[in-house]
């Protein structure tokens, strides 16, 4: 579904990512792994046309998506989901899942699917998203990006700022989307999380990938086990 090939980018003329290939098939959970200033963000941004790329190029369901706008991606059918949010924070819960579906009408299934798996959003829809709990709040990014029905659903460090309850919490309800047919790409810090969800991941060290194969495999890599699982 997803095949990032050769990929570069950066800021202010720097290439933050030098030659990154990743690919996503259909139904598939991938997960990113790396330290802060790896690269994951700028790798999202970039293949979801807020970055400009510099080299490299990026296919989404057979069609090359490189250097399109964001909101033309977006459209294509993939979803990004910032580690900020990106909330508006005076607008209400329900203000802000109808923005999700912009400019399509919003689906009632999918207004469904969203308080399924996010109950306490159903709770609160007229609440203001400001007023949000950190947790409701990355919820309540999530489900705005569900709104438009996505085919692949990009998700940046989902669990920042969240308690270790909530954010496993976070991943069951992430697991429960993935049994709808919704892909998902997910760059974190959280690694036992991620790979507990993922079927495939790669590692991400100085802008390049490092390390990539099943999961599991990862799981028991020495390097992945010393550097991001505490373990030698």
């Amino acid at each position: 579904m997803l095949e990032a090939s050769g990929l570069e980018a950066g800021y202010l003329g720097e290439n933050v990512l030098e030659g990154v290939d990743l690919r996503v098939a259909a139904g598939e959970a991938v997960a990113v792994i790396g330290s802060n200033g790896a690269g994951k963000t700028t790798l999202f941004r970039a293949i979801c046309g807020i970055l400009a790329v510099s080299a490299g190029r990026v296919r989404f369901d057979g069609r090359d998506i490189t250097g399109r706008p964001a909101h033309r991606v977006a459209r294509a059918g993939l979803a990004y989901v910032p580690a900020e949010r990106h909330l508006f924070p005076g607008m209400s819960v329900r203000e802000n899942l109808l923005l999700g579906a912009y400019p399509g009408r919003p689906d009632p299934s999918v207004f469904e699917l969203v308080f399924h798996l996010f109950p306490r959003l159903k709770e609160r829809p007229k609440q203001a998203a400001g007023s949000l709990s950190g947790g409701e709040q990355q919820m309540l990014a999530v489900g705005r990006a569900l709104m438009s029905r996505p085919r692949l659903l990009m998700l940046d460090e989902p669990t920042t700022g969240l308690a270790p309850k909530l954010a496993r919490s976070a991943y069951q309800a992430l697991r429960e989307l993935k049994e709808t047919g919704v892909t998902l790409l997910v760059a974190e810090q959280q690694v036992p999380l991620v790979l507990s969800l993922a079927d495939r991941g790669y590692v991400l060290e100085n802008g390049r990938v490092r390390l990539e194969g099943a999961s599991e495999d990862l799981e028991r890599n020495p390097e992945v086990r010393r550097a991001y699982l505490g373990v030698a």
